[in-house]
């Protein structure tokens, strides 16, 4: 069968042409969103969360993980596509070990405080009489009487740099993936600006599902934010040593 009509006028292949951008660049914003659930990045963002001390500290870290992360995506690789490159495979494999190292840090850093600390949930009210469910933590004291206590705000700069990091190694892949779907560098950097809008998205959600255990009770909430710090050490740990040796052995091309 004849499909010279599709193409009848060339108003008509304008519009295809428009209809099939467009659908490329959702389709980048999807893929993206899928992007930050990979299990690097989902490591990452929970060794941060065992850091925060409400649902919206938790939340305002995923989001800043995903602008870390968008911003050396975006700017990598728009340099790339500019110069009409790939990035090296044993470059690439080193940004990979890069952000297997970080895990690895970023797991013993939570083993750790879990060891040092002596966390536990308690009903706090200031003296206007605003209640509300506290995290606190004994590190170094004998017991738990009557105390002051400030709320500081966690700085987000540690989750913009992880993001940072992740951005860079996930670069590679991205660049090959926009040179076979887009026809210019032009239409590439604004693929890739949505596939980052997206990989935000993606673990801003993720990162409320992360914050719901903050919406318990104080009560018996101790031993399960234990276990889930455990957890999250443990299995950070583990994937950031099995990150090192895979990409160790492509950047030493064993």
């Amino acid at each position: 069968m004849s499909t010279s009509w599709m193409w009848s006028s060339p108003s008509s292949a304008i519009g295809y042409c428009r209809i099939w951008m467009a659908g490329l660049l959702v389709l980048g914003f999807l893929i993206g969103m899928r992007h930050a659930l990979e299990a690097d990045h989902i490591a990452a963002v929970a060794t941060l969360a065992t850091r925060a001390k409400t649902p919206a500290e938790c939340i305002r870290h995923g989001a800043f993980w995903g602008v870390g992360h968008t911003v050396t995506l975006f700017l990598f690789g728009t340099v790339v596509l500019l110069v009409d490159s790939v990035v090296p495979s044993r470059l690439a494999a080193w940004l990979e070990l890069a952000v297997g190292v970080m895990l690895v840090i970023l797991g013993l850093d939570v083993i750790r405080r879990v060891r040092r600390d002596r966390v536990h949930f308690h009903q706090h009210e200031h003296g206007d009489g605003t209640r509300h469910l506290h995290l606190h933590a004994h590190a170094g004291e004998p017991t738990h009487d009557a105390h002051e206590h400030s709320h500081e705000r966690v700085s987000g700069l540690r989750a913009l740099a992880i993001g940072l990091v992740h951005g860079m190694a996930g670069s590679a892949a991205l660049i090959l993936l926009t040179l076979e779907r887009t026809p210019s560098a032009a239409v590439g950097m604004v693929y890739m600006l949505l596939f980052g809008l997206g990989s935000i998205l993606g673990m801003t959600l993720l990162s409320v599902v992360i914050a719901i255990p903050f919406r318990f009770s104080a009560r018996g909430l101790t031993r399960f934010r234990d276990g889930l710090q455990w957890t999250v050490g443990l299995a950070t740990l583990a994937l950031g040593c099995a990150t090192v040796y895979a990409s160790s052995l492509s950047a030493l091309g064993a």
